[in-house]
């Protein structure tokens, strides 16, 4: 009688419902979730190269800065997001939410092509830095490799862009052209709030977090490498 009831016991337990998260929960996570979307990040680093880095834009007007600012914002921000809301729309994916990793395939395929029709504008244009440059190829290449991850499991578009951010700011620091303390120190905590809300709302596991984060700092490193 009593091992029938810690069997009892035991059972209950395992189909015990996960508890959902609050709604102050929901508030914090949404909120880091949405201001820091992965398709937000290359606006925010570019503004960075343009009205933070000391250098990486001397000599660019006014005019100049904004109309980079703008390119950025149509090839690698804009097209993305209009891409995902028509797919939703011809009843291609299932939510714009991407949650499964079917709905992520041709997302992933059409940000992969505008990333790199952006990276090959910016390199055709000398004039422009080649750190910015090697971010935009960096993200072409986190791209693809999360394509690749995609087709064994659902692999974290936050965590990749912030591990992108991060990998950013120390071929940054590397380069000696600006003291990347506070920035990194900030981009650090920032990931960490982001990582940690992507958990708190259930949307992946920890090794699809881990993994992302891997994958944005090494194709930033690899990137580097290649076109500096």
């Amino acid at each position: 009688m009593q091992t029938s009831f810690s069997a009892a016991n035991i059972t209950e337990e395992r189909i015990a419902p996960v508890e959902k998260p609050g709604w102050l929960t929901k508030i914090f996570a949404g909120f880091f979730s949405y201001v820091f979307h992965p398709v937000f990040i290359p606006l925010y680093i570019t503004a960075f190269l343009l009205y933070i880095h000391p250098s990486a834009f001397a000599g660019f007007s006014i005019v100049q800065k904004k109309n980079t600012l703008l390119i950025v914002a149509l090839n690698i921000v804009f097209f993305p997001l209009f891409s995902v809301l028509l797919l939703k729309a011809v009843g291609f994916i299932q939510s714009l939410y991407l949650r499964t990793q079917k709905d992520r395939i041709i997302p992933y395929i059409a940000s992969g092509i505008f990333f790199f029709w952006a990276y090959t504008v910016f390199k055709q244009q000398t004039q422009y830095p080649l750190l910015l440059t090697a971010y935009i190829f960096g993200i072409f290449l986190a791209s693809s490799l999360a394509l690749i991850a995609n087709i064994y499991f659902k692999i974290s578009m936050h965590a990749i862009g912030m591990g992108g951010l991060i990998g950013f700011f120390l071929v940054i620091a590397m380069s000696n052209s600006m003291l990347m303390t506070w920035p990194l120190a900030l981009a650090l905590l920032i990931t960490g709030f982001v990582c940690t809300s992507r958990l708190l709302l259930r949307s992946h596991e920890q090794k699809d977090i881990y993994l992302g984060l891997l994958a944005g700092a090494i194709t930033q490193f690899a990137a580097a490498a290649f076109i500096m």
